[in-house]
């Protein structure tokens, strides 16, 4: 069968202001049609300047960028017919919000009656359609977040690109908008590509994140892939919590390897990168499958003895920081139901699950 042709496609880009330094080092990435793809990082890393690229307002220092097929690198931003949306929401505050989010049409010379459909048409799509005689100024952050929102839709564009564009809001109104992107997102079925450094909004609203750092992709794959496999110790580490324990590889048989700790447990996991006996590996595990037992019902492998040190009330969980011997605190997630839960001093066994054990080099 035919492969389907992506909408983006970037093909050996290489970004660099000075000459020397590559902000952006060959990087290739396909951006299906329709899809939600989220461009996650640390700052420094590229993320932005790759959505600069992809908007027209950057030029790559090599390679090329095309648009179904058709390459786009010298085509100026006007002309590529994407909607973007920054952090800043760029409105204009001497116009009202109908004449903001019409100002893309007003400059493609559209018709007046035309223009007034779609303009009440894009801010019914993000409820605002009631306060279109407003001002900027006479908005909420949230609400000013909608407005940019509509503009960046109002054109039908190819390509909606948004740039941190919830940075600036307080954690319940972001997470709430989270949700609402995600459902519009699902309604209009256009595609949009999305900047952030929260890996919780990159999880939550996703199809499909590419994480960089150092100018380039670490990993590229689905959100639910991305957490549980992650393919590198950036990634493991990045991208939600992690338990870290170091030791050494004492055997290693087909996909899994054993683990030596100072402590004088061992545990086997999901060899990553291909660890040979004696390298010196990171056993990665998420805080949520760490099982803690007394020593009366540990199991028989994959434990590790352990102190409480301290027990943190989160609401929906709590959280457990746990000392183990030669080793930075170990972080364990249980249920609030859990019929194990600890006091500080306590000795523990943390058992971990192979299944959901990760070896890194």
């Amino acid at each position: 069968m035919a492969s389907i042709e992506p909408l983006v496609r970037f093909s050996s880009v290489q970004k660099t202001y000075d000459g020397h330094t590559l902000v952006v080092r060959d990087l290739n990435l396909d951006i299906q049609s329709g899809e939600f793809l989220s461009l996650l990082g640390p700052s420094g890393s590229g993320k932005t300047t790759t959505l600069m690229m992809l908007a027209g307002f950057e030029s790559p220092t090599s390679g090329e960028i095309f648009l179904a097929g058709k390459p786009i690198t010298k085509t100026p931003p006007h002309k590529r017919n994407f909607g973007m949306v920054f952090q800043n929401y760029a409105l204009f505050p001497h116009m009202t919000i109908a004449e903001n989010v019409g100002y893309p049409l007003t400059v493609r010379k559209l018709g007046r009656s035309d223009r007034e459909a779609k303009v009440q048409r894009a801010l019914d799509m993000v409820q605002m359609g009631n306060l279109s005689a407003r001002y900027p100024g006479q908005l909420s952050g949230g609400q000013q977040q909608r407005v940019a929102l509509a503009r960046a839709l109002v054109f039908d564009p190819q390509l909606v690109l948004m740039d941190e564009p919830l940075g600036a809001l307080d954690k319940q109104l972001r997470e709430h908008m989270q949700i609402e992107l995600k459902e519009l997102h699902r309604k209009l079925g256009l595609t949009f590509v999305y900047v952030t450094h929260d890996q919780s909004e990159a999880l939550t609203m996703s199809d499909r994140v590419a994480v960089f750092n150092d100018g380039a992709i670490q990993q590229i794959d689905a959100v639910t892939r991305l957490y549980e496999s992650p393919s590198n110790r950036f990634v493991a580490g990045f991208v939600g919590d992690n338990t870290v324990l170091i030791g050494e590889v004492s055997a290693t048989s087909g996909g899994q390897c054993s683990v030596l700790f100072p402590c004088g447990s061992t545990a086997t996991g999901v060899n990553v990168n291909a660890a040979v006996k004696g390298n010196r590996g990171q056993a990665c595990i998420r805080p949520e499958r760490i099982q803690v037992h007394r020593a009366a019902d540990r199991p028989a492998g994959n434990c590790m003895s352990a102190t409480v040190d301290d027990v943190i009330y989160f609401g929906d969980h709590l959280r457990l920081r746990c000392q183990v011997a030669q080793q930075a605190q170990a972080t364990v997630k249980i249920a609030l139901a859990s019929q194990t839960i600890p006091a500080p001093g306590d000795q523990v066994w943390l058992h971990l699950p192979p299944e959901h054990l990760r070896v890194y080099l």
